[in-house]
């Protein structure tokens, strides 16, 4: 059998999570993908997924098989990458891993990169969480605030982001303007649910390190529907200030408590430590360092105009 091809069958089984939609992945069947399973499982004579109606589950020896099939197989890529001169010239798929608010934020720059380089194709996921790029086959991630997991990866600084407290001019026409953080145990703290973020509020610089407690009337993991929530008039949401600039322009929203900055993270590309770069990851990853904080400082010019302050 075609071992390579058994070993990348098998890593996009347990990257999809089941056979039908690694089959999609791959433009096969799932009857050929289960039949090449069978017999890598047969050729290894152990078990690698144990299989049931709803779920599949790695034994053991599966995740030992898969560690090793990653390494084998992005070995195996350097050197089919070099020898096609991928190093020269941006092609290929490139699969990059994003959280969701900052992969809306960059879809003008992944339009002008595929723009300059036509011959790669972007794979972009986008979800809540910073993921391991050797563990999850990622080209890089865009991780917020995060250390390197391990020493075969690099990261490279991409600038800053925070949030700021918003509310709608509804909302404060009802509630009144909170002139302090202690002014805020009296109104709708929205809560956001994300795991790269402590849930409550801490304003450090105020006197003795108030902290805040959103309360439970909302509830969301996406930073696009709390502003829906803030413009709606449901309360205060705190809001990465990128996503509420443009309600601030606008006039949908307003910034309370300035110049006050919480959640204060840095952004970083992290990606795997390779004997060489290829031009795809090489030249996406530069255009981000280039063009990134340029995104960033347009909307920072916004958040920071006493106009929109209350």
């Amino acid at each position: 059998m075609d071992m390579l091809h058994a070993m990348r069958t098998f890593a996009r089984v347990v990257e999809c999570g089941s056979f039908a939609a690694a089959a999609n992945a791959l433009d096969i069947s799932a009857a050929q993908v289960s039949r090449i399973v069978a017999e890598l499982e047969n050729q290894l004579q152990t078990r690698l997924l144990h299989r049931t109606t709803r779920r599949l589950r790695m034994s053991e020896a599966g995740e030992r098989f898969l560690e090793r099939s990653r390494q084998i197989l992005l070995l195996t890529n350097e050197a089919m990458d070099e020898a096609r001169g991928a190093h020269l010239t941006p092609r290929g798929r490139l699969r990059v891993h994003c959280t969701h608010g900052l992969g809306l934020l960059m879809m003008p720059l992944v339009a002008r990169y595929n723009a300059a380089c036509p011959e790669v194709v972007m794979e972009l996921t986008l979800s809540q969480r910073n993921p391991d790029p050797l563990a999850e086959g990622h080209d890089v991630v865009i991780a917020i605030g995060q250390g390197l997991p391990d020493s075969q990866l690099i990261a490279i600084p991409l600038g800053g982001i925070h949030s700021i407290l918003c509310a709608s001019p509804d909302y404060l026409a009802r509630k009144g303007v909170p002139q302090c953080p202690q002014d805020l145990r009296q109104h709708v703290c929205l809560r956001t649910v994300d795991p790269l973020f402590e849930e409550d509020w801490s304003f450090g610089q105020a006197p003795e390190n108030c902290v805040i407690e959103p309360q439970d009337t909302f509830l969301t993991n996406v930073a696009d529907a709390m502003v829906r929530a803030t413009e709606l008039g449901m309360g205060v949401g705190l809001l990465p200030y990128y996503s509420a600039s443009q309600a601030l322009e606008d006039g949908r929203l307003c910034r309370l408590l300035a110049p006050h900055r919480l959640r204060q993270r840095e952004i970083y590309a992290i990606y795997p430590s390779r004997h060489y770069l290829d031009a795809k990851v090489r030249t996406w990853i530069d255009f981000l360092k280039e063009q990134l904080p340029l995104v960033f400082a347009a909307h920072m010019q916004v958040v920071e105009q006493p106009q929109y302050w209350r």
